[in-house]
């Protein structure tokens, strides 16, 4: 269960994000910024990363605040689960990524599994639509993340390697290796097998 901390301090950045996009009053303005300034300090005092890079990292983000999503590609084959292998801490995850503006959710899975796997798929079914927040991911991110399981059948392409990912895999039920926890979880693979298992399944979701 994540920090009780954690989630204030998000609640407090979202608060001030909004606040800044719409106030017009400097005396509101400032305030806001107050906000935002004491959000900065939780996230860097609980996280234990640098205030100056909190603060820049809230600071870059404009508009309403809204949840971000995390569109990850479910891909078997002969029973067997596509993973890939994350560079930056060498452990395997579902393909997939933040999805771009202009993406409907399927569209930026079936271009982050191309990117990272090398494989063209076609997305035929939404398995889950799960907040981060409540799926046991390590660590904490600083803001609240949809996360978004699609489906998918291979059409084409040929594995290979990416800059981000590398040795794109499948992989059986009881042959899961050692997970990038911060993108992918030991309960989330198990239910996805649960759902090519029982195909009949209805999307799982928050």
């Amino acid at each position: 269960m994540e920090p009780i901390w954690l989630e204030w301090a998000r609640r407090l950045q979202a608060l001030a994000q909004s606040g800044l996009t719409y106030s017009q009053s400097p005396f509101e303005i400032e305030r806001y910024e107050q906000v935002r300034e004491i959000a900065s300090e939780m996230m860097a005092v609980g996280s234990g990363y640098d205030l100056a890079r909190v603060r820049d990292l809230f600071a870059q983000e404009k508009g309403y605040a809204t949840p971000k999503v995390d569109g990850r590609g479910v891909v078997f084959r002969d029973g067997r689960l596509l993973l890939v292998k994350e560079l930056r801490d060498g452990c395997w995850t579902l393909p997939g990524g933040f999805a771009d503006v202009g993406d409907t959710p399927a569209e930026a899975v079936v271009r982050e599994v191309l990117e990272e796997t090398g494989y063209e798929v076609k997305p035929i079914k939404l398995l889950a639509l799960w907040d981060r927040n409540k799926q046991g991911h390590l660590p904490p991110r600083p803001f609240h993340i949809y996360k978004v399981f699609i489906r998918c059948e291979i059409v084409g392409g040929s594995p290979k390697s990416s800059h981000e990912t590398a040795e794109p895999t499948f992989f059986a039920s009881d042959e899961i290796p050692p997970l990038s926890l911060s993108r992918t979880t030991p309960a989330q693979i198990s239910r996805l097998f649960e759902h090519y298992s029982n195909p009949g399944l209805p999307a799982d979701f928050d």
